[in-house]
C-alpha cells in the first residue's frame, strides 16, 4: 500500500511512520513530490492492515496497490520520475537521444563516433565494451579495453555513457567507468544482477526482453526499485512475433500504455527492434509522438566496416538528417 502525508508533514512525523513500519518488520520507501510525500509499504499484508496508519495526524490517506509491481507504479509516485544524468535530463517532457556504435571497435572508431553524435545533438553516448551473441563465435566485445576506450570517448566529448552490464560479476567493473548501467533484454530476467544494480547509486537502462510482457518488464523493474535505486530507464527494443521482415517486432503501444501504468521514464531502441538502418529515423518519430522520453539508436562511421550490426547502424549523414527530423517534430 502507499501512506500519503499530508501537505507540510514535518521529516520528524515522516520518520515516525518510517520506523513504525521497520519496527513491524514492513519496508518503507520514501517519495517526496513537490507538493506531498508519499510512504510506499512492503511486507506481509496482514501485518500491514495491523498497523492503524490512519490514527497518526500527520497521514491522509493510505491507498492499497493491487499491481504486483508496486514501486514502479503510477499509484505510488504520480508524477513521473525526472533523471539526471550529469547535466542531462531524462524524462520530465523532454525527449533525449542515446547514440553510438553497437561495440566498442577501436580508439579511433569509438571517439569519432562520440564526436559525430555530440555535434548532431545527441546528449548520451552508447557502446558496447561486452557484447552477448548468439553465436559463440561472433565478436564478444573488448571487455575492460572497451570500458577504457568508452572513458576516453567521454573525455573527447563531455557526453554520459552508456553501456551494458553483462554478467553480476561486471557490475563493479562497469560501474567505475559508465554513467548509465544497461541491461540487455537477454538479461531482464537475471534477477541476481537486477538486485545488484539495485544496490549502486547510477540509473539503470532496462531493456525489455524478447519474449516479455510489460508486466513482466515492470517487474524487473520493481527488483531494482526494491534495493533503493529508484534511477531506473525502461527500454522497448522490439519482441518476437510471427513476423520475419524486420529483426523483431517494435511494440509501439507499448510507450503509452506503460506511461499509463507507470511513472518511469521510457525509452525506445529501433536499431534492435528491427534490424534494418532505413526503418531507424521514421520508428523514431513514432516513438517521439507516442510519447517516449528518448531513444537509444545505433550509429558508426563506416557501417561496412563494423564488426556488429553494420546493418542496422546508421551512417553519420543519416543519423544528422534523423536527428534533423526529431528536431523539427513538434
Amino acid at each position: 500500500m502507499v501512506i500519503v502525508m499530508r501537505s507540510g508533514a514535518s521529516e520528524q512525523e515522516i520518520q515516525e511512520i518510517v520506523d513504525l513500519l521497520h519496527e513491524k518488520g514492513l519496508e518503507a520507501h520514501v517519495s517526496k513530490g513537490e507538493f506531498r510525500t508519499v510512504i510506499g509499504v512492503i511486507g506481509d499484508d496482514e501485518l500491514v492492515m495491523q498497523v492503524p496508519f490512519q490514527a497518526y495526524r500527520s497521514v491522509e490517506r493510505v491507498i492499497p496497490i493491487l499491481k504486483p509491481y508496486k514501486l514502479a507504479s503510477r499509484e505510488f509516485q504520480e508524477e513521473p520520475t525526472v533523471i539526471k544524468v550529469g547535466e542531462v535530463q531524462i524524462g520530465g517532457g523532454t525527449f533525449t537521444v542515446i547514440a553510438g556504435p553497437c561495440s566498442v571497435e577501436s580508439e579511433e572508431q569509438v571517439v569519432e563516433s562520440a564526436r559525430i553524435a555530440r555535434e548532431a545533438g545527441a546528449k548520451l553516448f552508447r557502446g558496447g565494451a561486452f557484447k552477448p551473441r548468439t553465436s559463440p563465435y561472433s565478436f564478444q566485445g573488448l571487455g575492460e579495453e572497451g570500458l577504457r576506450l568508452l572513458a576516453r570517448a567521454r573525455e573527447e566529448t563531455g557526453l554520459p555513457v552508456v553501456t551494458e552490464v553483462l554478467d553480476v560479476r561486471d557490475v563493479e567493473l562497469v560501474y567505475r567507468f559508465a554513467d548509465v548501467l544497461q541491461v540487455g533484454a537477454r538479461n531482464m530476467q537475471n534477477f541476481l544482477m537486477l538486485k545488484e544494480l539495485g544496490r549502486q547509486d547510477k540509473p539503470v537502462l532496462l531493456k525489455r526482453g524478447m519474449s516479455a510482457t510489460v508486466e513482466e518488464w515492470l517487474m524487473a523493474a520493481e527488483y531494482i526499485l526494491k534495493e533503493g535505486n529508484s534511477k531506473v530507464i525502461l527500454c522497448e527494443r522490439g519482441i518476437k512475433t510471427f513476423e520475419t521482415g524486420t529483426r523483431n517486432t517494435l511494440d509501439i503501444s507499448a510507450i503509452p500504455a506503460v506511461k499509463g501504468f507507470s511513472h518511469l521514464p521510457v525509452f525506445v531502441d529501433p536499431s534492435h527492434a528491427t534490424g534494418i538502418r532505413d526503418l531507424v529515423p521514421p520508428l523514431c518519430l513514432a516513438a517521439l509522438a507516442a510519447g517516449a522520453d528518448g531513444v537509444m539508436v545505433e550509429m558508426h562511421p563506416r557501417p561496412r566496416e563494423a564488426l556488429c550490426d553494420g546493418s542496422q547502424s546508421l551512417t553519420p549523414d543519416g543519423f544528422r538528417s534523423m536527428m534533423e527530423e526529431v528536431t523539427r517534430s513538434p
